[in-house]
């Protein structure tokens, strides 16, 4: 084999591993260029969103089914609007779907677990999840448990 065949089978390979690269990283940040499903968009309201971020998957039944396109303040109410896009092949979630904030692992990242409901009619676009739990704030229960155990501790 010559040099320039070398150089020309080296080139190629750095390429494939450079674009097997760019995929990995594409699909560690949840970026989805390649999908064509516009789906259709749900609100719902948390007091707390601790955590949360933009492309957060969104799941039912550990499948996931969507992301969060949005996270937005309402000053009128003083809450998170989370702006969730579902997958169109999703379009049968009853309306009183239920949405949680939970944690992926002990320390991990946050995303929007949903429950079913039993109502007939389904979710459609730009509709509200009105059933909704806050973000589990790691700080907040320990501050807890402190103030709990020093009450406990005074009572002696």
């Amino acid at each position: 084999m010559n040099t320039k065949q070398t150089e020309i089978i080296v080139g190629l390979f750095v390429a494939a591993g450079l674009a097997a690269l760019f995929m990995l990283a594409m699909k560690v940040s949840n970026l989805n260029i390649y999908s064509q499903d516009e789906g259709y968009e749900v609100e719902a309201h948390f007091d707390d969103v601790s955590g949360l971020k933009v492309r957060s998957a969104v799941t039912m039944a550990g499948v996931r089914i969507g992301q969060v396109s949005a996270i937005i303040f309402d000053p009128q109410t003083f809450e998170a609007v989370v702006k969730m896009r579902i997958e169109s092949r999703y379009n049968t979630l009853p309306k009183d779907t239920s949405a949680s904030i939970l944690t992926a692992g002990l320390l991990g990242e946050k995303y929007i677990g949903l429950e079913a409901g039993g109502d007939e009619e389904n979710l459609k676009d730009k509709d509200r999840i009105k059933l909704t739990q806050d973000s589990l704030v790691l700080e907040k229960l320990i501050s807890r448990f402190v103030d709990k155990f020093v009450d406990s501790g005074d009572k002696k």
